[in-house]
């Protein structure tokens, strides 16, 4: 570790420790979320409805891991598959990797949405697969993608009840390689006030958050990095970048 690396460490524990910076980077989340302010950004042409402060966190894993796979769950306007296709794109072109692919699955892929994607100038590094992340044949046809491949991160962004969290964490978090991650997003909900989701099924005590804390349970091989949340401070995945360890 270089004396920068070294220099990083010691400011996001100090970060860690910074209640009155945590607390305002909370009423900024809380302040930010029914005002849509992550569906104002765009990668390469997309809406990719994130967070910058995660889509950095997103692209820093991907280079420290090198993956050839990325199985995404939740397509929506097709952002963050797009970017994730970049990130494949450019591991190639840097010699880190042979040939890098994204499988992205949603219940509902808008016909208009589907279309930009297969326009894109990245479409061939992207496969789509249309059906619930938790039935069985979607899963299996996952499975048999990523047999082909070597490195694998995992991107859960769908429903975001408990119940589907959880099955899709107990389906695609085996794929996940050593080192990688599987990362779960909008774990958020559990800590913001109950109005903020009124018209939606999921909300505190049932949403992703407690889908990764039940997982964890049972599950020694991944564990939290929160060294990831310590330095965003602004995020929508607390406690949902998850490492696997063995």
């Amino acid at each position: 570790m270089n004396t920068f690396d070294l220099e990083t460490k010691d400011r996001i524990e100090a970060i860690a420790k910074n209640d009155a910076l945590k607390t305002s980077a909370g009423n900024f989340m809380k302040a930010s979320l029914q005002p849509q302010y992550s569906y104002n950004f765009r990668w390469l042409g997309r809406p990719i409805i994130q967070y910058p402060q995660d889509i950095i966190a997103m692209q820093e894993l991907i280079w420290r891991i090198k993956p050839d796979l990325i199985v995404e769950t939740g397509i929506a306007h097709g952002g963050s598959v797009v970017f994730h296709a970049s990130m494949m794109a450019l591991l190639e072109k840097c010699g880190d990797i042979k040939k890098g692919h994204v499988v992205a699955v949603d219940i509902d892929i808008r016909a208009h949405n589907k279309a930009e994607i297969e326009n894109h100038p990245l479409a061939s590094y992207i496969t789509m697969i249309q059906g619930s992340s938790v039935d069985n044949d979607v899963i299996e046809k996952v499975k048999s993608i990523a047999r082909g491949y070597s490195r694998i991160l995992v991107s859960l962004d769908s429903n975001h009840t408990h119940a589907h969290v959880l099955g899709e964490l107990e389906a695609y978090a085996p794929l996940v390689t050593p080192e990688s991650y599987c990362v779960v997003f909008d774990t958020i909900i559990e800590d913001m006030p109950e109005d903020l989701f009124p018209d939606r099924p999921w909300g505190r005590g049932n949403n992703p958050k407690t889908a990764v804390w039940q997982y964890l349970n049972s599950h020694p091989e991944f564990e939290i990095d929160r060294c990831i949340q310590d330095k965003l401070l602004i995020t929508v995945a607390p406690d949902g970048y998850l490492k696997r360890i063995a």
